[in-house]
């Protein structure tokens, strides 16, 4: 991880929060400029203008999860970009970058793993099987945060000689995941990965579906607003409910549409917001 805080300020965030992984010092801001991501809206906000409502709404967007600039932090956050991650290959190229619309909000590196190559996250999950399909779904973290954009898995198997309906199918149900709503949860548009065609000769027909084992890859935001960090304080678990809606057919037969019940369980960790005690 790369910051503007001085070596002194990240050595006590990572002792007061048991981080071991390194993080570097980014003095005078250097390689966030040469990066193109300044933060240019902190000046706006300590600057003459900064109860204009135009600039108070780009504080609340970019800076702060409270909606003003701290007034403890003050002029010390200039120099601070915007959040994102970059990922490199092992020649020290960008090959993607992920940056969030609001500064609260953050991909967690889990969540961005999975998104980019599907890879197995060691997080206990559930396994539902019928006698059309195999699921097993998970979350990409066993923790999350306020303002944590994470993933659910669901990896799917259909059963020997059963195709599952895949988006663009007319006249079947298509397979689709409906979250059950709850206040400050943001259910992002379900993923889904690249389907096949399937020719059924005896009517002349082509519909795209899904024959072999695929995942399912449904992104959801754990708000992170004031009313929504108020919410979930002192609650230690979040359990989010879900229903996978599909129709399966075989070489003969078309079976009704069925609906599996599912749900996740992920701890809750408090948001990190103060700053470290610097020793003297």
């Amino acid at each position: 991880m790369i910051s503007y805080d001085s070596r002194e300020v990240l050595e006590a965030f990572s002792r007061q929060n048991g981080i071991t992984f390194p993080l570097l010092s980014d003095k005078g801001s250097e390689a966030i400029k040469r990066y193109g991501i300044l933060n240019t809206v902190v000046e706006e906000g300590l600057g003459p203008n900064r109860e204009d409502p135009a600039v108070k709404a780009d504080i609340s967007k970019y800076i702060s999860a409270a909606g003003t600039v701290p007034t403890f932090l003050g002029p010390m956050m200039k120099g601070v970009p915007f959040p994102g991650t970059f990922i490199v290959d092992r020649q020290g190229r960008v090959t993607s970058r992920f940056f969030e619309d609001f500064y609260v909000e953050r991909s967690t590196v889990a969540g961005i793993l999975k998104r980019l190559d599907g890879r197995d996250q060691p997080v206990a999950g559930t396994r539902v099987s019928t006698e059309h399909l195999e699921v097993s779904t998970y979350p990409s973290d066993a923790a999350v945060a306020p303002g944590n954009r994470f993933s659910l898995a669901l990896d799917i198997q259909p059963k020997r000689g059963m195709h599952l309906y895949a988006p663009g199918a007319s006249g079947y149900r298509v397979i689709s995941l409906s979250m059950a709503e709850q206040p400050f949860i943001r259910v992002l548009p379900l993923k889904y990965p690249t389907s096949e065609l399937y020719v059924f000769k005896p009517l002349n027909e082509r519909v795209p579906v899904y024959q072999k084992p695929f995942t399912l890859l449904q992104e959801i935001v754990l708000e992170g607003q004031p009313a929504a960090q108020a919410a979930w304080k002192g609650k230690d678990s979040l359990t989010l409910g879900g229903t996978l809606e599909y129709q399966a057919c075989d070489d003969k037969v078309c079976f009704n549409p069925a609906s599996i019940p599912l749900s996740w369980t992920v701890s809750l960790r408090p948001l990190v917001l103060q700053r470290p005690t610097v020793a003297r």
